[in-house]
């Protein structure tokens, strides 16, 4: 599937689409040899692209690892000192691959590189919210108050810090270990949030990354990511997996709502009872809802029995009828 340039480029973790867009201009980038333009569109499956001479890798053929950073080591892909760099503990990987965040010079740890843009930019993201973890050798004590300035936030030069979860691990004779769980990824963020509590950092080690560990990397070595790790990942950042079975229907209440076999005496209905018949052969039910009808139904006139005047408590129909039964038997 054809698609802009810039946005090939920065799903590839090259640059961002701005970046790509200057790349283009200057004339560093090219299509099947020929020098591209700004809105070009291309196929990264079919095209050969290049960016400053080399090949992009198609999305198809995606690489994850983890690498333990050594001490005294950069995080880059070359440096104009000629100091240590980590693509030099990374020679037998095959493609471009680049870092998903950074570690400074003199600090060390788990770092993730990849080929996989949109994975590299979610996880940097600062609204992803993504933990890291790090060991910390400081200078002192971490008393209960500076603990409490790390966990509610500390004013840096650009801004407030989010909050933090702090745990002292060890204390020795003149220094201590704590671990440091941080959201952001500003430069050199936790170094600074310990100078500026008066606990400046001795050794700084990053341990985990969301549910990625260092487990037994020593420095300088690394290990592809296994499946289910980047599943995880990208589960984790609300990037779609490819082959994932996720629903996001919701399930109908009548089926959701299943009751258990513990349940099932209280949830289902109560059995209904059988009518008794009448000597008429009319249920008692239907005789006591008749009866009711012709009471409660306003939409029915009923008459009620005249009283007898005279006032003998009698109904005047039935004074009536014994009157002239007394006179038939006479006759007789």
């Amino acid at each position: 599937m054809e698609e802009r340039l810039q946005k090939i480029i920065s799903q590839c973790g090259i640059a961002s689409r701005r970046k790509a867009e200057e790349l283009i201009l200057e004339g560093l980038v090219t299509v099947n040899g020929r020098p591209a333009e700004l809105g070009m569109k291309a196929d990264i499956g079919k095209d050969h692209i290049k960016v400053s001479g080399k090949l992009i890798s198609s999305p198809s053929s995606r690489t994850y690892l983890l690498f333990n950073k050594p001490y005294k080591c950069i995080t880059a892909m070359h440096d104009p000192e000629k100091r240590p760099i980590i693509m030099d503990y990374l020679k037998r990987v095959k493609g471009r691959i680049f870092p998903v965040g950074r570690l400074d010079y003199n600090s060390e740890g788990l770092l993730i590189l990849t080929n996989d843009g949109e994975l590299a930019n979610a996880v940097m993201h600062p609204k992803k919210k993504i933990p890291k973890t790090y060991r910390v050798k400081i200078n002192g004590f971490l008393e209960d108050k500076d603990k409490l300035k790390l966990e509610t936030g500390i004013r840096l030069d650009d801004g407030m810090t989010k909050p933090a979860k702090v745990r002292i691990i060890k204390k020795l004779k003149a220094n201590s270990w704590i671990s440091i769980t941080i959201h952001e990824g500003r430069n050199r963020q936790v170094r600074r949030m310990m100078d500026r509590i008066g606990h400046s950092a001795i050794r700084l080690i990053r341990t985990r990354i969301n549910g990625l560990t260092l487990g037994a990397l020593k420095p300088g070595e690394y290990r592809y990511l296994t499946d289910e790790e980047i599943a995880a990942l990208k589960e984790e950042v609300n990037i779609e997996v490819k082959g994932s079975r996720r629903r996001t229907a919701k399930v109908p209440a009548a089926k959701a709502a299943k009751p258990s076999r513990k349940g099932w005496a209280a949830s289902a209905p109560a059995p209904k009872k059988p009518k008794r018949k009448t000597a008429r052969g009319s249920s008692t039910a239907a005789v006591k809802s008749s009866a009711a009808g012709a009471v409660k139904d306003p939409g029915r006139s009923v008459s009620k029995p005249a009283k007898d005047p005279k006032g003998s408590g009698f109904p005047a129909d039935s004074l009536r009828k014994s009157k002239t039964r007394g006179l038939r038997k006479r006759k007789k």
